[in-house]
């Protein structure tokens, strides 16, 4: 029987695929180097760790891996998880007001084959005060999380306005991510491989 491994230990990914009915048979996080490359774009560096993350993760050849990257970005700065409160109050005060792009990247991969999507969002943040900030660093909400927040938490009441896929910006774009899946064999309506 085919088994689906989730290579992510984020659990908003496991939320986001049980809302399509898919649970993962295990969860395997990859150990990887997520230092992006000299001059690499946001774009192509989400699409990146995407893959190279399903390639990480230890498989049978006949089981399916999902993986994926979630990349905040402001122009072709890297927002990516912030290593304290400082930082993650400084991407808040670089966010303020403006818009900025949310990417998240799905690879699926079975064997030696890989499918690959990503989606690509824009999200507005509200001028943020000092005091706003700080009640929102507060709450702990973003930690472990790209750009410093979480739209799906404390984090919505900062976004007015998004362009594009809600569950990308959560962290798996539902649609894209059922498509690859499915184009890899697994059966998400009815029955099992």
């Amino acid at each position: 029987m085919t088994r689906l491994i989730l290579g992510s230990g984020s659990p908003r990914r496991r939320d986001l695929l049980a809302q399509i009915g898919v649970v993962a048979d295990a969860i395997r996080p990859p150990e990887i180097d997520e230092t992006p490359h000299r001059a690499e774009g946001p774009r192509p560096y989400c699409r990146r760790m995407a893959r190279e993350k399903a390639r990480a993760v230890a498989a049978d050849p006949d089981d399916i891996v999902l993986a994926a990257d979630t990349t905040v970005a402001l122009g072709r700065r890297i927002l990516g998880k912030p290593r304290d409160a400082a930082e993650a109050d400084a991407f808040l005060r670089a966010m303020s007001g403006r818009r900025h792009r949310v990417i998240t990247a799905v690879a699926v991969r079975r064997g030696a084959r890989m499918w690959q999507r990503d989606v690509l969002t824009t999200v507005k943040m509200k001028r943020l005060s000092r005091d706003e900030r700080a009640a929102y660093l507060a709450t702990g909400d973003w930690q472990g999380k790209a750009g410093g927040y979480g739209i799906q938490g404390p984090a919505g009441a900062l976004i007015p306005w998004i362009q594009g896929s809600f569950t990308a910006v959560v962290g798996l774009p539902l649609a894209e991510a059922a498509g690859l899946l499915q184009a890899a064999g697994f059966p998400l309506y009815g029955g099992r491989a």
